[in-house]
């Protein structure tokens, strides 16, 4: 199954609460809380670039699964990771103490990011 596509966000779960957690400063989780946002995701094998733009936000990370490589988060920080793929649909990795689940189901990728008992869920349908 390939993740290549252009998803654009549906609704999210937890945003606010989350975003505070990870120490994003208030103004800016107001002002992203209701952009919405589109993601572009590449696949080749076992390489991905994922380049997310919420309004003039741009966020690009490459990696390859299995492979150390270092993604920028939604706060800004950068990070070492390593993705793993679960079945051929779902990317997990962990980074700074959370655990990031990418799942696609048909045209339908969830994302959901767990740090502690927080869990921030964002749903994209391909468009």
């Amino acid at each position: 199954m390939s993740f290549t596509g252009k998803y654009e966000l549906q609704h999210q779960e937890n945003f606010e609460p989350f975003m505070r957690a990870l120490g994003v400063p208030e103004d800016q989780i107001q002002k992203g809380k209701d952009l919405k946002s589109i993601s572009e995701i590449v696949q080749d094998g076992k390489k991905f670039t994922i380049t997310i733009t919420t309004g003039s936000k741009v966020i690009k990370n490459q990696f390859t699964i299995g492979e150390e490589s270092e993604i920028e988060m939604m706060n800004g920080e950068k990070a070492k990771v390593v993705v793993q793929m679960e079945g051929n649909n779902k990317l997990v990795t962990e980074v700074k103490g959370m655990k990031s689940v990418t799942e696609l189901n048909g045209d339908t990728i969830t994302y959901s990011m767990t740090m502690g008992d927080l869990t921030l869920k964002r749903v994209s349908k391909r468009i």
